[in-house]
C-alpha cells in the first residue's frame, strides 16, 4: 500500500505518515450521506480486521428511517383505534410486529438500556453486532416459547427487607418490546386520560397538576389513597387478557406474550 512521505515545515515539526487508502473510504462514506460518527465506526471496523456480514448489516441500519417507519405505523394504529376499526387495528399490529423496522427497534431498546448486561436464565447477552443482527432475524412468533425468569432478590427502599425480581432472557425482553410497540398506541388511545402510572410522556408532576386543578374547582371533602399488596404477583391473567386493546378481537398469542413475556 502506497504511503505519503513525511512532510517537514519551516518550524521543524513534521506530520505522521498516513495511508493513502484511508481517504477513499471516508469520501465514499460521506458521499453516501453517512454521518461522521457512522463513518468513524466503519473506518474503525475496517482497520481492525475483516467484518462479518452480520456486523455490516447492523452498522448499515438507518436509525432515523427505522424510527420513522415505526412511528408511522403506530399513528395509523391509534387512528384506527379511535375510529373503532378493530380489523384494521389487528392488521396494522401484525404488520408492525412482523416488520424489519419493528424488530430492529425492539432489539435496540433491550441492548441500549441499563439492563443490557444482565442475562436471564440462559446467561446470554447481545453485546456484539453479530448477535444483534441474528436476534433480529430470529425474532418470530412462530414457535416462540418464553423461558423461565431468573429470580434474584434486591433490597427495598427501607434497606432491610428483600424484594424478589424476575429477569427475563434477552429474547423474551425483545419480544415484549416488539409487541409493546403494537399494543401501546391502542392502549394509550383507550386509556383513562387521568391515569399516570406506567404511562409514556407522563410523570408524577402531571398527576400533581391534575390534583390541583380538580381540588380547586370542587368542594372535596375526602381524598382516598390505596396501595394494593402484591398487585403484580397476584393479578388475574384472565382480567389482563380481557383488558387487551380491542378486547376479545385481539390475537390470543399477542395477549399471551403481553402477559407472560
Amino acid at each position: 500500500m502506497e504511503q505519503i512521505p513525511v512532510a517537514f515545515n519551516t518550524h521543524g515539526q513534521h506530520h505522521q505518515t498516513r495511508k493513502r487508502a484511508d481517504f477513499p473510504v471516508v469520501l465514499h462514506a460521506r458521499e453516501r450521506g453517512k454521518s461522521a460518527h457512522e463513518t468513524k465506526q466503519m473506518t474503525t471496523a475496517q482497520t481492525v480486521g475483516a467484518v462479518s456480514s452480520e456486523a455490516k448489516e447492523w452498522y448499515a441500519v438507518d436509525r432515523q428511517a427505522i424510527d420513522r417507519n415505526v412511528r408511522r405505523l403506530q399513528a395509523r394504529i391509534a387512528q384506527a383505534t379511535k375510529e373503532g376499526r378493530w380489523g384494521k387495528v389487528r392488521a396494522l399490529q401484525r404488520l408492525l410486529t412482523h416488520s424489519h423496522s419493528g424488530k430492529v427497534l425492539a432489539v435496540r431498546r433491550v441492548t441500549e438500556n441499563k439492563g443490557k448486561k444482565t442475562p436471564g436464565v440462559d446467561q446470554e447477552i447481545w453485546d456484539t453486532p453479530e448477535k444483534k443482527t441474528q436476534a433480529v432475524h430470529e425474532l418470530r412468533r412462530r414457535g416462540y416459547q418464553p423461558q423461565p425468569l431468573r429470580r434474584v432478590y434486591i433490597l427495598k427502599s427501607d434497606g432491610k427487607t428483600m424484594r424478589p425480581l424476575g429477569i427475563p432472557t434477552m429474547k423474551d425482553r425483545a419480544m415484549q418490546a416488539l409487541h409493546l410497540l403494537a399494543l401501546d398506541p391502542a392502549a394509550e388511545t383507550m386509556a383513562d386520560k387521568n391515569s399516570y402510572g406506567f404511562r409514556q410522556q407522563r410523570s408524577c408532576a402531571d398527576a400533581i397538576q391534575q390534583c390541583f386543578v380538580a381540588l380547586t374547582k370542587a368542594n372535596t371533602q375526602w381524598i382516598l389513597e390505596g396501595d394494593i399488596r402484591s398487585c403484580f404477583d397476584k393479578i388475574s391473567h384472565d382480567l389482563a387478557y380481557g383488558s387487551c386493546p380491542n378486547g376479545s378481537r385481539h390475537s390470543p398469542k399477542v395477549a399471551e406474550i403481553w402477559v407472560h413475556g
